[in-house]
């Protein structure tokens, strides 16, 4: 699925229970992809900066999977390892030194990857 403002289709290597998912429920999968193509549309920001905030929104949340995930997005979306790094840092005052370090590391995770 394109979108106005760049792609929305989902990165490869999606989790096998995603994909999964998507199979079991073809119904649900369609309406949430054109849910994120119409969050992706409803503003003005461009992708790289949409993709930093969605990585922000997931190491806030401190979910691992999505951290990997959006670390991919934004990388793909022409993010330096540096700015993913530097997002990460930046969450040391507001997570705390534990839940940013645990952030970094899922971020290495893909880094490393590459």
């Amino acid at each position: 699925m394109k979108s106005k403002k760049g792609s929305t289709t989902p990165p490869r290597g999606l989790p096998s229970r995603f994909k999964q998912f998507g199979k079991e429920y073809p119904a649900v999968m369609r309406a949430y992809e054109a849910l994120g193509a119409a969050t992706q549309d409803a503003g003005p920001l461009d992708p790289k900066t949409r993709a930093l905030v969605k990585l922000a929104i997931a190491v806030g949340a401190g979910r691992e999977g999505a951290v990997h995930s959006h670390t991919r997005r934004a990388l793909e979306a022409g993010c330096a390892p540096e700015e993913l790094r530097h997002l990460v840092l930046m969450a040391t005052t507001t997570l705390g030194f534990p839940s940013m370090m645990a952030a970094l590391s899922w971020v290495e995770d893909v880094l490393n990857s590459k």
